[in-house]
């Protein structure tokens, strides 16, 4: 069954936190994180666990987050602000894309700070950094590096026209991908098949979705059936992020 997370409810568990050094907020949308963690929660499961994980960050002007990697796949989606990602300039809306066990960054924020999900369809402790951790990073067994960032695609400020979507990454055979989809009030959308991946985050980036406002968020499993949403009175822009598939999985 999805999981649905709207950004009114989500926002009590907006934190502090630092990560590298670094003063962030971050808003807890589904699952448990390093950020959210208590005495009081289960157990972590291992990392590569099946386990779907989203959280917003916030990462105040001029800072800088070094280079590091998690043990999950996972998507990025910069909502806010602008700054750099490696060397990639990123803004509203941008797409990120990394394989577990792949070093990206480092992610350093802009005069007006740089706010962005974190995706992930697997477990992850946290990040680790590459600058006291190259060594463990090239012993893992099997690991296959590779990331993509996507050039930023403008907000509407008005959502007219027909029903119409986007490719923001080319689907490829093991089920990655990344679709935009803008549509005009009351259109309705029915995603991808989930079963040809390892399962969907749709992010709410501008008008409302079956009643959500905007970075509203909701996961859809591989076992789920193929997700339909009807857009708002001003329309809706949608990103669907589609997990790849491993020789491992069922």
């Amino acid at each position: 069954m999805p999981i649905a997370a709207s950004a009114e409810a989500v926002r009590p568990s907006r934190r502090p936190v630092t990560a590298n050094g670094v003063p962030i907020h971050t808003t807890t949308y589904i699952g448990t994180n390093w950020t959210n963690r208590t005495a009081d929660s289960p157990p972590p499961p291992a990392p590569g666990t099946y386990y779907p994980m989203a959280f917003l960050v916030e990462q105040p002007p001029g800072s800088v987050v070094q280079s590091h990697f998690h043990a999950a796949d996972q998507f990025q989606v910069v909502v806010a602000g602008g700054g750099h990602l490696g060397r990639h300039p990123v803004r509203p809306v941008t797409v990120h894309y990394t394989n577990a066990h792949t070093a990206y960054g480092p992610i350093t924020a802009g005069e007006e700070g740089l706010h962005y999900f974190t995706l992930r369809n697997g477990y992850d402790p946290g990040a680790r950094y590459v600058a006291q951790e190259a060594a463990a990073l090239k012993a893992v067994p099997g690991r296959k590096p590779w990331q993509t960032t996507t050039a930023p695609v403008e907000p509407m400020p008005t959502i007219t026209g027909p029903a119409r979507v986007e490719e923001m990454l080319e689907p490829r055979a093991d089920g990655l991908g990344a679709w935009r989809h803008i549509l005009p009030p009351g259109a309705r959308v029915t995603g991808p098949d989930p079963s040809a991946g390892m399962g969907q985050f749709w992010v709410v980036t501008a008008g409302s979705l079956d009643g959500m406002p905007p970075l509203s968020l909701v996961y859809v499993h591989p076992e789920d059936a193929a997700r339909a949403a009807e857009a708002g009175a001003e329309g809706a822009e949608l990103l669907i992020l589609q997990y790849p598939r491993r020789a491992t999985d069922a």
